[in-house]
């Protein structure tokens, strides 16, 4: 009944090479894992937070950016370590079970499922807003009482935000007729929103004015600091890419493009829109604006492109909520499996090769809570709880090299410990800038999770049959 009781690493790979009648299929190639990635990640971050990061930075956004992308290739070394050497569904949750043991597994676990949950219906919320704007410029007008959760818009009586409710449920739907389905229209949505992407770089870098970088860093050190703990939910993503485990047709060599490959690119189309933008616009005049990237295209009198940017915003926040939803629904899956969980959330659809159960509960549930709860200050929480992930995942890396030298790992991190500690030194440094209520929060939030954890996961743990 040891809470640091750990699964045999042996057995876990062994499994992982086989997809039998109750796991799930392998159909996913490199290329389908590096836009899995980019869908994770161009969304949110790029379409909206650029301006919050801006505000707060000013042009040195650009650095704020680097520094969080540093934090992330740290880390996602190490993610491609564990992946390629445990190709198993469940992301870190997995990689702790077998290195930090079962209780710092299910907390690690818990902490995802909330991180995952609500950056979907954080992002649900953002989409929302861009498609009723779209709506608008055909005439359309959705009733005040549907288009927001209660007390999110202030002097206005709304109740519901269907669009952010059904943009949930449809793409649930996809989720749960087939990973393969899944990845094909997320690899089209993904290749039209990086050509918008790119089509805003070309038509706006003829639009820069050198003046608006002066003074460059008007904040100091702090101001990127605070940025870069801001805007690293931009990053949020590439992590997804592991709990696609168990669906990747040779994850030893996949994985590891699929995590990297996708940081890199969209590292690099990060910094040069941000330092774009704030060519184009003075950094203050982001301040309290939702679409700063269609803002700098307006202002450059582009506003044929901007009008393709609301569209690619639509589209790459409907694939950052159909990545993460996924991830969500495979780390209940994991979890499941292991016994932590009820047994109906790790059912596999004998047609559809998916979690189907669990796929559903996760679209309905956090699709309500984009409906009904105004989610201003969600980014933060969701921050601190990939930046705790990642800390953890470095840290098993150095244990498992000294636990288990002997295991194949067919990527290996390079400059261990080095490496492994100067992500752990970077997320903690990121979390530091984090504010006081969102460490409350997620504390309260590990606190239910330790609850959960001794009043029912442990007694229920598979491992207590081996015991």
């Amino acid at each position: 009944m040891s809470i640091f009781r750990t699964k045999n690493l042996d057995t876990m790979v062994a499994a992982s090479r086989a997809s039998g009648s109750g796991g799930l299929k392998k159909v996913l190639g490199p290329t389908d894992l590096v836009l899995m990635g980019i869908g994770a990640i161009v969304g949110t971050g790029i379409f909206v937070l650029t301006g919050t990061g801006a505000v707060t930075a000013g042009p040195a956004l650009t650095i704020s950016f680097v520094v969080a992308a540093l934090a992330c290739a740290f880390a996602a070394l190490c993610y491609a370590e564990f992946a390629s050497t445990v190709p198993v569904a469940g992301s870190i949750y997995t990689y702790s079970y077998a290195t930090l043991g079962e209780l710092v597994a299910w907390m690690i676990g818990w902490d995802l499922l909330l991180e995952y949950g609500l950056a979907t219906s954080t992002v649900a919320v953002g989409w929302s807003g861009y498609f009723q704007s779209l709506l608008k410029g055909f005439g359309v007008v959705l009733p005040a009482a549907l288009s927001a959760a209660p007390g999110a818009v202030p002097g206005v009586e709304t109740l519901f935000n269907l669009p952010a409710f059904l943009i949930m449920i449809i793409l649930t739907g996809m989720l749960s007729l087939g990973m393969r389905e899944s990845a094909r229209l997320n690899n089209v949505m993904v290749i039209i929103k990086t050509g918008v992407v790119l089509l805003f770089i070309a038509v706006g870098t003829f639009h820069v004015k050198p003046d608006n970088w002066q003074p460059f860093m008007p904040y100091g050190m702090g101001g990127v600091m605070s940025a870069a703990a801001l805007v690293f939910f931009a990053f949020i993503g590439f992590d997804a890419v592991t709990s696609a485990a168990e669906e990747v047709k040779n994850p030893t060599r996949d994985l590891p493009i699929g995590i990297i490959g996708s940081l890199a690119v969209c590292t690099v189309l990060y910094v040069i829109v941000a330092a774009i933008m704030t060519g184009i616009v003075p950094h203050m005049d982001f301040k309290g604006v939702d679409h700063p990237v269609s803002l700098a295209l307006q202002v450059a009198g582009e506003d044929w492109v901007a009008g393709f940017v609301d569209l690619a915003a639509i589209l790459g926040m409907s694939t950052v909520i159909l990545v993460m939803a996924y991830g969500q629904t495979r780390i209940l899956f994991a979890m499941s499996r292991d016994g932590l969980l009820p047994g109906k959330l790790s059912k596999v659809h004998p047609k559809y090769g998916t979690p189907f159960f669990a796929t559903w509960m996760v679209g309905i549930i956090f699709g309500l809570i984009a409906a009904v709860v105004p989610l201003g200050v969600l980014a933060e929480l969701v921050n601190i709880g990939t930046l705790a992930a990642f800390s953890l995942v470095s840290v098993a890396v150095i244990i498992l090299r000294k636990k288990r030298p002997d295991l194949h790992r067919a990527f290996r991190c390079p400059g261990v410990p080095v490496i492994p500690a100067l992500a752990v030194v970077f997320c903690l440094a990121l979390m530091s800038f984090l504010s006081w209520h969102t460490w409350v929060a997620f504390g309260i939030w590990l606190a239910i999770g330790l609850a959960v954890y001794f009043g029912y996961a442990r007694k229920r743990s598979l491992l207590n049959a081996t015991a």
